[in-house]
C-alpha cells in the first residue's frame, strides 16, 4: 500500500501513484455451502484488472464471496467511511486518478452502490448461484488493493520493479497471491545481480 512512497523516498522518479480500492466479501452461512461446489467467476472485462463478485471454497470449506472494488479513502480503510486525509489529498490530487475515473464512472457509481447494499450484492452472486438468497449471506469483512495508476489514467497490470539508492522496490504487485512466487523472486535476483 505504500510502495509508491517508500520508491520515492529511495530516489525513484515516479510518473504514477498507488490509489487504493476497497472490496467488500460476505462469507456465506453453512447452510448454503451445498450451492457453491467450486470456484465461480463471472466473465472478466478486459479493461479492469478487478474480476467482479466471484465465490470462492476456502481451504477450511467456508465460501467467501467478492470482492466488490470501490475507491477507497484510506489507503490502510477496511471500513466503508474509513477516511485519511493524506491518502485522499494524494490520489485525488494525481490527474491519473481522475482520467481513471473518467474512463469508469459507471462502473465506479455501480460498485458504490453495490458496496451500499448487501441486496445489491445479493443480485450480482445471483447472476452465478440463483438459489442464492440474503439468508445465504453471513459475515462480513473487507480488504483493500493497492492499484498502481499512471498518469494516463491507465491501470499498471504487471510487476513493477525497480532498484533505488537503498533498495530493490517492487511498486506494482497484481496479484498478492504471485508475491510468494518464485519466478518472481528470481526477477527481484536479477535486478540486485544486473544493477
Amino acid at each position: 500500500m505504500q510502495s509508491d512512497r517508500f520508491a520515492r523516498k529511495d530516489g525513484i522518479k515516479l510518473d504514477l501513484r498507488v490509489v487504493p480500492f476497497r472490496g467488500d466479501y460476505y462469507v456465506l452461512q453453512p447452510k448454503a455451502f451445498h450451492k457453491v461446489k467450486n470456484l465461480i467467476y463471472p466473465v472478466a472485462d478486459p479493461d479492469l484488472p478487478f474480476l467482479g463478485v466471484h465465490l470462492t471454497r476456502m481451504m477450511n470449506g467456508t465460501i467467501e464471496s467478492g470482492p466488490n472494488a470501490v475507491f477507497s479513502f484510506d489507503r490502510e480503510g477496511y471500513k466503508r467511511l474509513s477516511f485519511s486525509f493524506q491518502d485522499t489529498a494524494e490520489a485525488i490530487g494525481f490527474a491519473g486518478t481522475w482520467k481513471l475515473f473518467s474512463k469508469f464512472w459507471r462502473t465506479g457509481i455501480a460498485e458504490y452502490r453495490r458496496a451500499f447494499s448487501k441486496r445489491r450484492f445479493l443480485r450480482s452472486l445471483q447472476e452465478m448461484v440463483p438459489s442464492l438468497t440474503i439468508d445465504d449471506l453471513g459475515a462480513h469483512r473487507a480488504g483493500v488493493r493497492a492499484q498502481v495508476v499512471d498518469k494516463k489514467g491507465n491501470l499498471v497490470d504487471d510487476f513493477l520493479i525497480k532498484k533505488g539508492n537503498c533498495g530493490i522496490h517492487v511498486i506494482n504487485a497484481p496479484s498478492p497471491a504471485a508475491t510468494a512466487s518464485l519466478s518472481i523472486a528470481n526477477m527481484i535476483i536479477e535486478h540486485i545481480v544486473n544493477d
